[in-house]
């Protein structure tokens, strides 16, 4: 049986891995960890698929460690926990989010800001505190410190909770953080996919007025007649952008391709906020004269696990869910084609609890 690269655990798992920078996956035998005293092991019954795990498969951040399971938006049921776990009970609802530990003592965690540890360890393809490689949620089992399990009100459907673990605390946080979330507030948000879609939401349920700027036109019915927002603007079309010079509060930038910060920063008001929290494989440039005038650029990664869970929370009490699409593991790859084209409205989900069946 193939071993979790770095270290061989005892406790056999099941799932889908890259192999190398080919980013195919196929099935995978591998080995999780037995349960310690403050872990929760989870059965994965759904996995969101995100944008980051594109990049991941194919090393295209050149971190990568084979073999590679993705998936960190993982959604399921506690099958067993640790002899000093406090908070979950066998049966109970939870997700796994990004990371899966951190150092728990310097200011960042203190602060409940675990995403900004430097010894924050990634769900998959981090190294844990025992010297392996972790490995993500398209597979059948998750072992998880409790500290970093996130618990699923039972009014959110586990399918629509999973993809909220990444995308959605990615623009809820900056959204709450930076100020730019609330009534009488104009926000914009640039691209309408994965994380743009949950930004809209978000900021609708906020209180915010919100305008959509893509750089495709056939968007705009979706984004104002479907998602809610407010205004369309097309990125590409100079007249509208002329027009709407200096009218945005705050802008959530989610687009992962390389992109000009100009004409954006030029949406903002005097000591608007552009958050950025998308991932462009190449650098953005940043002239200085645009931001000038009391202008604001600034990034946001995901969010601590006290936010995460405030964010579960009101997504559940307001009925605030992705829009997604159900998938079986084998056609990840499949999906994967797709989500590079950004043929996709707008998250695949692998119902793993249904389609995922071991190799032997």
């Amino acid at each position: 049986m193939a071993a979790t690269p770095g270290l061989e655990h005892s406790r056999k798992a099941f799932g889908w891995a890259a192999r190398d920078k080919s980013g195919v996956l196929s099935p995978f035998d591998f080995t999780r960890r037995e349960t310690g005293e403050k872990d929760v092991a989870i059965k994965v019954l759904f996995c969101g698929i995100c944008h980051s795990d594109l990049h991941n498969i194919k090393s295209e951040w050149g971190q990568s460690v084979y073999p590679l399971v993705p998936g960190h938006e993982i959604a399921g049921e506690v099958v067993e926990v640790g002899s000093k776990v406090e908070k979950y009970k066998v049966g109970d609802r939870v997700g796994v989010g990004c990371m899966v530990n951190s150092c728990r003592s310097c200011n960042s965690c203190d602060e409940n800001l675990e995403n900004y540890c430097s010894k924050m360890v990634l769900t998959y393809g981090g190294k844990d505190i025992d010297g392996s490689i972790t490995q993500g949620g398209y597979s059948d089992l998750v072992v998880v410190d409790e500290h970093f399990v996130i618990s699923i009100p039972d009014g959110l459907p586990l399918e629509a909770a999973a993809p909220l673990l990444c995308a959605g605390i990615t623009v809820y946080s900056p959204l709450q953080y930076f100020g730019i979330g609330k009534p009488g507030l104009h926000v914009g948000v640039v691209g309408l996919g994965g994380l743009g879609h949950m930004a809209v939401k978000f900021a609708k349920a906020f209180g915010s007025k919100v305008t959509v700027i893509s750089t495709s036109p056939n968007k705009k019915k979706e984004a104002i007649e479907h998602l809610g927002a407010d205004t369309f603007l097309v990125s590409r079309n100079q007249e509208e952008l002329e027009a709407a010079k200096g009218s945005l509060d705050g802008i959530i930038d989610t687009v992962s391709a390389v992109h000009s910060l100009v004409p954006l920063i030029d949406l903002l008001k005097t000591g608007g906020k552009l958050v950025i929290v998308g991932l462009p494989d190449h650098p953005l440039e940043l002239p200085i004269f645009p931001i000038l005038a009391r202008k604001s650029v600034a990034g946001s990664c995901i969010g601590g696990i006290k936010e995460t869970q405030e964010m579960i929370n009101y997504a559940a009490k307001y009925d605030i869910q992705p829009d997604i699409e159900i998938i079986p593991v084998d056609y990840v790859n499949t999906a994967m084609e797709r989500l590079l084209k950004a043929d996709v409205k707008y998250r695949f989900v692998i119902d793993i609890g249904k389609t995922l069946k071991p190799s032997s």
